[in-house]
């Protein structure tokens, strides 16, 4: 435009002040324009916000476009713990917030269940079962799972094999330990997941897809494209030449799309890497109809998103987009005394017993009260106290207290109707005060606040808003203990 921002500020203010509802308009620094809207168009926005109640930040924005949301996707080698939990919470927030913008959402698990992890859970489950059999305990190699979760698991295989799998080759025992584990632990997981208020829409198994030849297809695909190639891969940083044994292999043309190096995508035993099943699972998305993918993974998987996202975009020739979150640690602990987590050690603390200590409103409230990319902390001590510095007493408090103000409104005025209806027809232009307007102006910023955190993959700021609003409805209510026109409740008026 070539001309001063002020003169541009000026030039846009007379045309706001033109606006109805509009009160005045100031320029301010360099070009800022301030606006600020008369008592009635904030009057008007509450009664919307009391006739659509809960439906008043639902948006159709999404037009039923389909969106995949990965996430938990754990390995069926244990219960969940706490770590799980962060990004399973993430993952749900973030598939109801789609789902209130008219998309159709996905909550999609991917089972973990052909890797070298679930091998070790075999013999480790095998170890146990041949324990329970001979009643003495057994030394477990390094490596494998000494979890007392385990011995429930080897009772029951008892129960149902009694000894037949004790003296018998293991291409005999093996399958059989493996499904029964993998089924078991399974619903472990689930129940874990529906105790946190969470349902899954579709579980998919890494061993059907390979089953299905699924890989060997992508496999194909990415040859045709010519984005694959058997090469050597060069000296990474930081390791020296000798001990760095350069080998022939089958590569990913990665770095074509921005990864820092070209990827393997089989190991020296013939068998295919975990990065190529994954790449062969997301073009199963793209193909199940979804352009908008989701990731929800823990942070040690960070390795992961530039091959992945080079994958997506090579195999649906930039169609497919793909958005991964990391969620960083969540450190357990009980006033000053941290808490471990660990499979392997067999000392982690389980989701179920955090939900028993807190609950799950308590414990979904919590993981969004920092972004995922943050490490959070888990006071059980903290998230009991019945404080304002413990952030869901302080929310639930000050929804305590409005249910408060409805309940002692019915007793000190027993003839008047509170219905919903009639509080819409209410005289809103009594309420004058600064703060009573700001309140108003907080629950308006409501949807924006909503439609915010869904396009910016940021559930935790529905809980800031929920934080703020909190402080601003306490302030208030101090505020009328000293001056009674602040108050809640004044008959006759």
């Amino acid at each position: 435009i070539k001309k001063p921002a002020k003169e541009i500020a000026k030039k846009i203010s007379k045309s706001i002040k033109k606006i109805k509802g509009v009160d005045s308009v100031s320029i301010a620094g360099p070009g800022f324009i301030n606006i600020k809207m008369q008592d009635d168009f904030w009057f008007k926005e509450l009664v919307q916000i009391l006739k659509k109640g809960e439906e008043y930040a639902k948006s159709k924005i999404g037009k039923r476009k389909k969106v995949n949301i990965e996430f938990v996707s754990a390995n069926p080698t244990g219960p969940m713990h706490i770590g799980h939990a962060r990004g399973a919470i993430i993952g749900d927030v973030l598939a109801s917030m789609f789902e209130n913008a008219d998309y159709d959402v996905t909550r999609e698990f991917y089972v973990n269940d052909a890797g070298s992890q679930i091998n070790d859970l075999t013999h480790s489950v095998y170890y146990r079962y041949l324990e329970s059999l001979d009643s003495e305990p057994k030394k477990f190699p390094d490596g494998f799972y000494p979890g007392k979760y385990l011995i429930k698991l080897a009772e029951m295989i008892k129960k149902k094999y009694g000894n037949q799998l004790k003296d018998v080759d293991k291409k005999a025992w093996f399958p059989k330990i493996k499904e029964f584990s993998i089924e078991y632990i399974l619903d472990l997981i689930k129940a874990d997941l529906s105790n946190l208020g969470i349902t899954f829409d579709q579980f998919i198994s890494e061993q059907s897809l390979l089953e299905k030849e699924t890989v060997e297809k992508t496999m194909k695909m990415l040859k045709k494209k010519d984005l694959i190639y058997v090469g050597k891969l060069a000296n990474p940083k930081g390791s020296s030449d000798e001990k760095w044994e350069q080998r022939s292999q089958l590569l990913f043309k990665s770095t074509r799309f921005g990864d820092d190096m070209d990827r393997t995508l089989k190991k020296q035993n013939g068998s295919w890497t975990y990065f190529a099943s994954d790449i062969s699972y997301h073009l199963d998305k793209y193909d199940r109809g979804f352009n908008k993918m989701i990731n929800i993974w823990g942070v040690d998987h960070g390795g992961y998103v530039k091959r992945i996202k080079a994958a997506v975009k090579a195999l649906t020739d930039g169609k497919g987009d793909l958005d991964i979150l990391l969620c960083q640690l969540v450190k357990l602990k009980e006033g000053n005394n941290p808490l471990k987590m660990s499979k392997r050690e067999g000392n982690f603390v389980g989701l179920d017993e955090v939900l028993k200590k807190v609950g799950k409103d308590v414990l979904r409230f919590i993981m969004l009260t920092r972004k995922n990319d943050v490490s959070l902390d888990f006071d059980f001590k903290k998230v009991t106290e019945k404080t304002k510095d413990n952030p869901v007493f302080y929310v639930q408090y000050a929804h305590a207290r409005c249910n408060s103000v409805f309940r002692m409104a019915k007793e000190m005025l027993p003839s008047v109707d509170l219905s919903k209806e009639e509080l819409i027809k209410a005289k809103h232009n009594l309420l004058k005060n600064d703060i009573e307007i700001s309140l108003i102006k907080l629950l308006a910023e409501w949807p924006n606040i909503l439609e915010k955190s869904r396009k910016m993959l940021e559930p935790h700021r529905c809980v800031f808003f929920l934080n703020d609003l909190a402080s601003l409805f306490h302030s208030f209510w101090s505020m009328g203990k000293d001056n009674e026109k602040l108050r809640f409740i004044i008959p006759g008026n």
